[in-house]
């Protein structure tokens, strides 16, 4: 071998810092143990399963504890310990809790319609001796998947190359798309997990199109490392290098849920499980827009004249047609609290991209990514929030309609304050005084920005959004039309509403607590 041949084998050669990895590996470690077990243990006991992964969720997130005395890096070149595939910095860190803590609330949400579903499931198989037993949700696939996509997601914000980005992308959505089609013979959730999956694919299809031009112009997929080569690329190559940006970012702006890449967002959310909805509201916006902020602030600032004015539009588009989406369910039609919720977070996605755009033209571009970190905070704590109400709701209205939540509070009055006090926060009125604030952060990075007409989009947008939170926050306290019910709640769906409650009022009472996020670490 010749001692250039060395030399480019030894620079493959990379280190392992296996606490650095440590969260998204026990996640998948868990998801395997899960799946194996999933083969001995008997059926009355299937239950342990969800157990077990609350458990391995617990402890993926627990890992991330050894993590904050400093920034770690591994599976770098030993040519270059500056180039690494993998970074546990202070951005990495915050993104992994939102994306594990996010799991684990979706996590316990799920045992309880795991446990309501294979019950009906039994006794639809009792009455017409056994053709309904396939309705039964199969507990150890569905752990394994959920575990398996969450490993993906918590490894996205850490990677620091195309490559990694790209398979950790995937490794977070392919599972994805089996959990929102795992319901056996219904149609609603077959439809919606293929067009969830096909829309999926070809969104991928382009980004990796894009990830080729931008390695063909540069020589290179290390994040770091593009920055620096992009901006001196070849003349002749500069048009190949625009429309990798162009095309790369088309991915992200799919799990993000940006307009016009939002179509697959409604019927996916209604044909899902609700707790797998609320996964995806949730811990897959974290992974979309964690890989936008990388593939833009970190590989490609020298071209923020491209992807800036890109985001800015996409931001005014996607929070308009989210909120007038929003605007226009109507209350008795089905499962309309489940779509209106899930325009509800397309009109999110708006406002968290509003402060990707403007590190574009800001001079202090990380404490613009802060502002969408701690936007992502509050949105994760109380959508989650309000999502584990609708599931509480779900298990006597399984229709899920607007209507079906007036006098909620003459039967369940801690429900309905929760629920009302999430709406709140997501409309940004007191005393959901961390929405309010959130809103304040991304707006003032706009204004920082120059960006003063998306500014005003905004604020025309939060007076929309204010209209259908407080119609569906009414309608809570409203006198109900027959008896109130009342029925036991499962203990792990209500852990789930107190974890986000007392979360919610907690940074509401001491919103100072979310300033901690704007240093993102990533300078």
């Amino acid at each position: 071998m010749s001692p250039q041949a060395q030399d480019q084998a030894q620079s493959l050669v990379q280190s392992v810092d296996w606490l650095a990895i440590a969260p998204p590996t026990i996640a998948a470690v868990v998801a395997l143990a899960v799946l194996v077990a999933d083969l001995f243990v008997d059926g009355r006991k299937k239950a342990l399963l969800g157990w077990v992964s609350v458990a391995g969720l617990a402890l993926a997130a627990l890992a991330l504890l050894p993590l904050l005395d400093g920034d770690r890096s591994t599976f770098c070149l030993t040519g270059d310990a500056d180039v690494c595939s993998y970074t546990a910095d202070r951005f990495t860190l915050v993104i992994q809790f939102l994306v594990l803590g996010g799991a684990l609330l979706a996590a316990l949400l799920s045992m309880t319609t795991l446990k309501d579903a294979n019950k009906e499931a039994g006794k639809d198989a009792d009455t017409n001796a056994g053709k309904d037993a396939d309705k039964a949700l199969p507990e150890g696939e569905f752990w394994f998947l959920l575990l398996s996509s969450a490993a993906g997601a918590a490894l996205l914000p850490a990677s620091r190359d195309l490559a990694t980005l790209i398979v950790a992308l995937e490794v977070a959505s392919l599972p994805a798309f089996a959990l929102v089609g795992i319901k056996h013979g219904d149609r609603k959730s077959s439809e919606a997990a293929l067009k969830f999956f096909l829309s999926s694919v070809t969104a991928t299809a382009v980004s990796l199109m894009g990830v080729s031009f931008v390695y063909a112009s540069t020589g290179t997929l290390y994040l770091t490392e593009i920055a620096t080569r992009i901006e001196d690329v070849d003349p002749q190559l500069h048009t190949l290098a625009q429309a990798g940006v162009v095309l790369t970012l088309v991915g992200f702006a799919f799990k993000t849920a940006a307009v016009p890449f939002h179509f697959w967002v409604p019927d996916t959310y209604v044909g899902a499980p609700l707790p797998v909805a609320a996964y995806l509201s949730v811990v897959g916006k974290a992974v979309g827009f964690s890989g936008l902020i990388l593939v833009t602030v970190i590989a490609l600032p020298s071209y923020g004249d491209v992807w800036g004015p890109a985001l800015a539009a996409l931001a005014a588009l996607t929070m308009t047609i989210g909120n007038v989406g929003a605007l226009r369910q109507r209350a008795t039609r089905a499962y309309s609290a489940v779509r209106l919720l899930a325009w509800s977070s397309v009109g999110q996605a708006g406002y968290l991209l509003v402060p990707i755009a403007a590190a574009a033209y800001s001079e202090d571009a990380q404490k613009a990514i802060g502002s969408t970190v701690a936007y992502a905070l509050m949105y994760a704590a109380v959508n989650l929030g309000a999502f584990a109400v609708a599931a509480l709701v779900a298990r006597t209205k399984p229709l899920n309609r607007l209507s079906d939540y007036r006098g909620l509070y003459a039967s369940r009055p801690l429900a309905a304050l929760v629920l009302g006090f999430f709406l709140l926060c997501l409309a940004g009125l007191p005393p959901g005084i961390i929405g309010l604030f959130a809103k304040v952060t991304v707006f003032s990075a706009a204004v920082e920005a120059g960006l003063g007409w998306l500014a005003v989009v905004m604020a025309v947008n939060v007076v929309i959004a204010l209209f259908y939170y407080l119609q569906w926050t009414a309608l809570l306290f409203r006198a109900p039309e027959g008896e109130p019910e009342s029925h036991r709640v499962p203990a792990p769906l209500t852990v789930a509403i107190a974890l986000t409650a007392v979360l919610g009022v907690a940074l509401s009472g001491a919103p100072q607590l979310i300033l901690r996020f704007s240093d993102t670490g990533l300078f």
